[in-house]
């Protein structure tokens, strides 16, 4: 049995709408404001797109979906839809189009989010799949934090003098976790969503998942865990890896981390162009699969699958119910979670004990990204919705699924549904991990 998602009405449902789009732009122009024209326009890595891409791109698609298909309104600037098509033009291409430059990309974003907020206010907000429960508006919302993160993902692989600032995270509450893992019981459980009235397509639908007994880390894999794997010669041991992955480490020479180094016998890590120790207590980060695999072999463990990790997230044996989060059906407070960007760090692992599931499991959601053994595939009767771009043409076994969000996460375009997937060699991304066992 799973919960029925809260669905604003009436003023409540257009409030909601407006202050996530508010929540989304102010983001934006914290990270875009944050450096001079030329770092807008640089590409700091041939993984990323220059920032003002980014930029232009978050409204092209906002007038696409909520200017032109929901408003039935004539294009803007129909000529620039093939430089904003992300499927068009690769990354590492992007910065030899002719993109708009930095003062016309936030005038363009601006007009459109003005009339984007005309037709918010005169919509009924029902009579078709676009418009009921608001969905387009909350689907721009999460693209456009979406792509916020990524352009923090461009900041942290940005040579330079910090521009970004934010607190650090508070130390754990209360003690650690009596136990390092916990038993996740057999059985049935609802994996998925039909109710959460933004979930995204490759969310749903809600259907009947079975798993056996198995174990899951109460908290993530921490940077000391990762270390002890790094001392004990793990980059250096085939025997531990994939054999692509294998291959990746050799071809590239990667001996840890991504972003981090040894100075002696310290490890050091960059962070948003600062050097400093690696925290023991931190969950590690900027892992790849490979990296989080090979982890697990050699700890004599597994990575959960991704169904294990939506049970162990979401279903209370307790009542039977998988529940919109791991404390239950309400929206993350800062108590529950580290997201949206209040830190540019992890917590310290033992966090959020406000946060944890029926079972004890912390830090599911929020901190870092979490990769899992399995292929990024659509649920039974999954269909395509609005456009098959969003999730379809990505799925098959090229791509690992990641579940829980990071830090750099947004509460609109995070639950306990919510589904990430990349290629297992990426690193730049906020990924790390947690391991699982079968409980035989």
């Amino acid at each position: 049995m799973t919960t029925e998602a809260v669905r604003p009405a009436g003023p409540a449902l257009r409030e909601r709408a407006l202050a996530a789009l508010t929540a989304a732009r102010a983001r934006t122009r914290l990270l875009t404001d944050a450096v001079t024209d030329e770092d807008l326009t640089a590409q700091h890595s041939p993984l990323m797109s220059p920032l003002v891409w980014d930029l232009a791109h978050i409204g092209n698609q906002e007038e696409l979906w909520l200017l032109r298909n929901v408003a039935g309104r004539d294009p803007l600037r129909p000529e620039i839809d093939p430089l904003y098509d992300a499927f068009a033009h690769p990354r590492a291409d992007r910065p030899r189009l002719p993109l708009l430059g930095p003062a016309e990309a936030r005038r363009y974003a601006a007009e459109v989010r003005g009339r984007v907020f005309d037709v918010l206010a005169d919509s009924p907000l029902e009579g078709s799949p676009l418009l009921d429960a608001a969905f387009a508006f909350g689907m721009i919302a999460q693209h456009e934090q979406q792509h916020d993160e990524t352009m923090l993902i461009t900041h942290q692989l940005r040579r330079g003098e910090p521009v970004l600032s934010a607190p650090d995270p508070d130390p754990p509450a209360g003690p650690p976790p009596a136990v390092r893992e916990v038993l996740v019981p057999g059985g049935p459980f609802t994996m998925g969503t039909s109710t959460e009235p933004w979930a995204l397509d490759n969310e749903r639908p809600a259907h009947e998942r079975e798993t056996v007994a198995f174990w899951i880390d109460t908290l993530p894999v921490t940077c000391a865990d990762y270390q002890a794997f790094v001392a004990d010669g793990g980059y250096h041991e085939p025997s531990w890896w994939a054999p692509e992955g294998w291959e990746q480490i050799r071809r590239h020479g990667i001996e840890a981390p991504l972003f981090w180094h040894r100075e002696g016998t310290v490890w050091l890590r960059r962070r948003f162009g600062v050097t400093e120790p690696v925290p023991d207590d931190e969950p590690v980060l900027h892992v790849s699969w490979y990296e989080a695999d090979a982890f697990a072999r050699w700890a004599g463990r597994r990575l959960p699958t991704e169904a294990e990790w939506e049970k162990a997230a979401r279903h209370d044996p307790a009542t039977g119910r998988s529940t919109r989060y791991p404390w239950g059906d309400a929206d993350p407070t800062p108590a529950h979670a580290n997201l949206g960007q209040r830190h540019l760090r992890p917590a310290p692992a033992g966090s959020y004990p406000a946060g944890a599931s029926p079972l004890g499991v912390r830090q599911l959601i929020g901190d870092v990204w979490e990769w899992t053994a399995s292929d990024f595939l659509p649920y039974p009767g999954f269909r395509a919705f609005p456009y098959r771009e969003y999730s379809e043409v990505f799925f098959g076994p090229a791509h690992k699924v990641l579940r829980g969000g990071s830090f750099a996460v947004d509460p609109v375009a995070c639950r306990g549904t919510f589904r990430n997937w990349d290629l297992p060699v990426r690193r730049q991304i906020f990924s790390g991990f947690r391991t699982a066992r079968d409980a035989a």
